[in-house]
């Protein structure tokens, strides 16, 4: 992790709960952290993440694993204050995955922005941004405007 801005222990707690849901569950594939890190009331705001509870976070790790078995996912600046955090994160894999089109066989990073609430300890909403569009054209999906599909830069 690049920089971590923190004080206090509630926030030390919310600080670890989201790196655990990041290197265990985004990283790692255990959707099982999502029940021991997010609130049963967890919602989701992220778009495309469906449904908009625990079981859609779960579904989110299940599709990155399935485009990407070899994704890692790095927190690489964090923030938290009261009961926010934010955070930038950075993924990196491999599409070898079969979904979107793949096996493309071609390396990604992505950046992704997450802010989070917490109660006790516990996730309680989250609402993310990611750089998709980045993502689709490293794999050749899309293309800038003037550039074929699948066209290096």
């Amino acid at each position: 992790m690049s920089q971590v801005h923190m004080k206090g222990t509630d926030q030390q707690v919310q600080l670890e709960a989201f790196r655990r849901l990041i290197e265990e569950g985004f990283s790692g594939g255990d959707t099982a952290i999502v029940d021991e890190v997010c609130a049963a009331d967890y919602i989701e705001h992220q778009d495309g993440i469906e449904p908009k509870d625990r079981n859609g976070l779960k579904g989110a790790i299940g599709f990155l694993h399935a485009l990407s078995p070899n994704i890692e996912v790095k927190v690489e600046d964090a923030m938290v204050s009261g009961d926010r955090l934010w955070a930038r994160l950075k993924g990196c894999g491999t599409h070898s995955g079969t979904i979107l089109g793949g096996p493309t066989d071609r390396p990604f990073e992505i950046t992704i922005m997450d802010m989070c609430r917490f109660r006790d300890g516990k996730i309680v909403e989250h609402w993310g941004v990611a750089d998709r569009l980045s993502q689709m054209e490293q794999l050749g999906i899309m293309s800038r405007p003037g550039q074929r599909s699948g066209q290096a830069e």
